[in-house]
């Protein structure tokens, strides 16, 4: 744990860009190299990435660009490039390194290392290879049957693990802040990594909520926090349902485009919940994999988790127990998800439900029962009548990526 908090603290310090320790910066990598053994030579970097060429670049943020490499051991790695010109981007750099350097878990991208070579600042991960959820998902129907229903039920575990985990497990409450689909990596294994934590925040112990600037992407953030820059834990567990849905519609929230009477995707799969008509929104591509019981149970977290009154989203932690749990019964959304621009009015609950911290009520909405009778069960003749039902939706179609927030 000490040689933990030794490598954030010397991390810190040499990225305090444009400090008068600027100048030191190479003798103090080369001090922290010895120490924490996580410092890449720059030349080393420049070999892994082919003096990072165009041909290796994977994306490009706020921050700069990013490229993969292959060390000299076999090792592939992702290389996160600081671009000179962008301010903002010195603050989300800095940012991801310090929230990184202490973080350690299978469903959180891992930070291996950092180099500084005069003016070049860079991070070094662990490569994911099977590129980011919003890619399989939204942009090639070819890819997307790669994503069948026990991967995308295990991504959506996964992706809960990891929150639970930056949220109450990590050496400080984490909130990420944007959580969405281009930020879930898929390792060789399909198992989901959280990543970019540029805008991620370190949550004061105690607090429930604090007051900052807006800064996330249109679709993903919760209302409270778009209109009045509350944010609080209940902020990525309402991205969290955001994805869960996108991951059972094959749909982009934010670019929402069935011609149905429909806000969004979000509103669409309430008010086919609300009609017992939840089979309706699965991706047609999941016609042969799908379980019932499992997708209902998922529709329902992700309206559970989307819900306007960020006080009746249950905690991720009540997430990843639903989640590990025989599917069965579980609450009835008590409200519409949260739009930005509508208010919310705080829910009395009735009795038997629970919010982010109650219990699963004995009861079960007829959308459930609906739902789960059409689906993927063992008499031939439902099944048949699945498949017709579910081929008969409009293919998603989203030429249009990421809006991020302006701040």
């Amino acid at each position: 744990m000490r040689k933990s908090k030794n490598f954030m603290h010397n991390l810190l310090k040499t990225f305090k860009l444009g400090s008068s320790k600027e100048g030191q910066g190479e003798e103090d990598w080369e001090r922290i190299a010895a120490q924490e053994q996580k410092h890449f030579a720059f030349d080393a970097l420049v070999a892994a990435t082919k003096d990072f060429h165009p041909t290796h670049k994977l994306g490009e943020g706020g921050f700069g660009p990013v490229f993969r490499g292959k060390l000299e051991d076999g090792r592939e790695i992702a290389v996160k490039k600081l671009s000179h010109s962008s301010n903002q981007g010195k603050k989300e750099f800095t940012n991801e390194a310090k929230l990184l350097a202490r973080v350690q878990h299978r469903n959180v991208v891992n930070l291996l290392g950092y180099c500084a070579h005069g003016a070049e600042k860079l991070l070094v991960y662990e490569y994911v290879p099977n590129e980011s959820l919003d890619k399989l998902l939204f942009k090639s129907n070819s890819k997307k049957e790669l994503l069948d229903w026990k991967r995308r039920f295990d991504i959506i575990a996964g992706i809960a693990r990891g929150l639970l985990y930056l949220h109450e497990d990590s050496h400080s409450c984490i909130i990420h802040r944007d959580i969405k689909a281009s930020n879930i990596l898929l390792d060789d294994k399909w198992a989901p990594k959280i990543a970019d934590f540029g805008m991620a925040r370190l949550f004061p112990e105690g607090e429930t909520h604090v007051n900052t600037r807006v800064a996330g992407t249109n679709g993903y953030m919760a209302p409270e926090y778009v209109m009045h820059g509350s944010l609080s834990k209940a902020a990525d567990v309402y991205s969290f349902g955001v994805v869960v849905l996108e991951l059972i519609t094959g749909q982009r929230n934010s670019s929402f485009n069935l011609d149905v009477d429909a806000q969004n995707m979000l509103d669409w799969a309430y008010k086919m919940y609300k009609k017992g008509k939840s089979l309706e929104i699965v991706d047609t591509a999941l016609a042969s994999s799908a379980s019932a019981d499992q997708v209902a149970m998922c529709i329902q977290i992700g309206l559970l988790c989307t819900q306007g009154d960020p006080h009746l989203r249950p905690t991720m932690g009540r997430v990843v127990v639903l989640l590990s749990k025989r599917p069965g019964n579980l609450d009835e959304p008590i409200t519409r998800p949260g739009l930005p621009g509508t208010r919310y009015r705080r829910s009395r609950r009735p009795h038997g439900l629970s919010g982010s911290t109650g219990t699963t009520s004995g009861t079960s909405s007829t959308a459930m029962h609906s739902f789960g009778s059409g689906i993927n069960t063992r008499s031939a003749t439902q099944s048949t009548a699945t498949t017709t039902t579910m081929s008969s939706l409009p293919s998603p179609s989203d030429p249009h990526g990421k809006r991020p927030m302006q701040s």
